[in-house]
């Protein structure tokens, strides 16, 4: 009888924090796209629009571990969110009205600072399901989640490219700032618990210490350190895929290949995230899921380096997104059990960034090294994924030492922690 109040009860909260992440996240992944049309009508230069686009992107990981200290101590965390999305949004839809016409250092300064409230539109915003979903509820809660991120780099460049297409890439990226903003919007009504009566650690005060206390967790909690440096390290290969379908088209001389390939593996990931969501296999070793997914992922990739059919490789490219989605989700719901309450936010905005920077480092790599033929390329992809998983199980090893030392923090957070019943996070 509880779990089904508790079930009736999280639905609702679900839903409304869906209404919150997937147009943030859809106008996240779209921007990417409409900034380099942009540059492209405006200006006549790719390399503005790829500055654009990284402009965009770097600061995330730089900003994440400050963001993630302010909204794991201030009183007002819905506030804070909120900002930060209708920043994001404003910032995409002010870029739009100047590209092209204001000089270029000024709008890659624009750029950046809406780049800054990212991590709160990626890892930050999912730290929040603890406070609206019940402990045993939350594993299907970050598979669902993680179809938000599956769903929005599917529609996100689709929906921008179409817009594009249709009405020209300045509206393309004002509505999808609009987006941005109208998710802001929404976050100020999210359920979330009151504010904090008392911040936690040092009265709420930010120090400079606090800048790595995420990271240091990172290294010395070991199922956390497994998750984080594991999933970093598989996030290289994957990071490659979008110049490695690039060549694979040329290869088969089939120009839709680059894009399609590229929407299988999406496909696939929303499609194992919908599977796991119905049924989690486990939620109590997420780690473990994290792992075996990492060598799952690797092992369709590295079966397309043998050079089927273009049919076979698009067959392969959907499995081994399969098993991204379920990785995905695990990762969530691992970040969430052994995160310490008083930098769960850091810990979600850092690990976000951490793949970010790992995917963009993949990408630089595949394309110095693209003349070494796609099989090599696929085959280094794959031993990222199966180098990745022994690397999370030999940062595992010694997780019994460590946790004898520091009893309980690598348990599961609180029974019935959830937004209204017991003090705020």
């Amino acid at each position: 009888m509880t779990t089904h109040a508790a079930s009736v009860t999280a639905a609702p909260r679900l839903l409304h924090y869906l209404g919150v992440a997937i147009p943030a996240r859809l106008a996240a992944e779209g921007a990417r796209i409409a900034l380099v049309l942009l540059a492209l009508e405006r200006t006549h230069s790719a390399g503005l629009g790829g500055a654009l686009v990284a402009a965009l992107m770097i600061p995330h990981v730089v900003a994440a571990p400050v963001l993630g200290a302010v909204a794991d101590r201030v009183r007002h965390r819905r506030l804070l969110h909120a900002s930060c999305l209708f920043a994001y949004g404003l910032g995409l839809a002010v870029t739009a009205l100047a590209v092209g016409r204001i000089p270029a250092g000024f709008t890659l300064a624009l750029v950046a600072a809406a780049g800054c409230c990212a991590p709160l539109v990626t890892g930050g915003l999912t730290s929040l399901l603890g406070e609206l979903v019940p402990a045993d509820r939350l594993s299907r809660a970050f598979s669902i989640d993680s179809t938000s991120y599956n769903l929005a780099g599917i529609c996100g460049p689709a929906l921008a490219a179409a817009l594009s297409a249709a009405a020209g890439p300045a509206t393309a990226l004002l509505a999808l700032g609009a987006a941005g903003a109208v998710a802001g919007l929404v976050m100020l009504t999210l359920p979330l618990a009151a504010p904090r009566t008392e911040a936690p650690g040092h009265g709420g005060r930010l120090r400079p210490a606090d800048l790595v206390t995420g990271l240091l967790e990172m290294v010395r909690n070991p199922p956390l350190r497994a998750v984080t440096w594991s999933s970093s390290a598989g996030q290289i290969g994957v990071g490659a895929l979008p110049v490695l379908t690039a060549l694979l088209a040329r290869q088969y001389g089939a120009g839709w290949a680059a894009g399609g390939l590229m929407t299988a593996f999406a496909v696939g990931g929303l499609a194992g995230s919908l599977v796991y969501a119905v049924r989690p296999w486990t939620d109590t070793h997420p780690e473990r899921v994290v792992l075996g997914c990492l060598a799952g992922t690797g092992l369709p990739l590295a079966l397309a380096a043998a050079e089927p059919e273009l049919s076979v490789t698009t067959v392969l490219f959907v499995l081994a997104g399969a098993c991204t989605g379920p990785l995905f989700s695990a990762l969530l719901a691992a970040r969430e059990r052994y995160a310490p309450t008083e930098v769960r936010t850091q810990i979600f905005t850092l690990g976000a960034g951490l793949k970010s920077t790992a995917a963009a480092g993949g990408a630089a790599a595949a394309g110095a090294l693209s003349g070494v033929g796609t099989s090599a390329l696929l085959l280094a992809v794959a031993a990222c994924q199966f180098l990745a998983t022994l690397l999370g199980a030999a940062l595992l090893t010694n997780r019994r030492a460590i946790g004898t030392q520091r009893a309980g923090q690598y348990g599961p957070r609180r029974a019935g922690a959830n937004a209204g019943d017991g003090p705020s996070r």
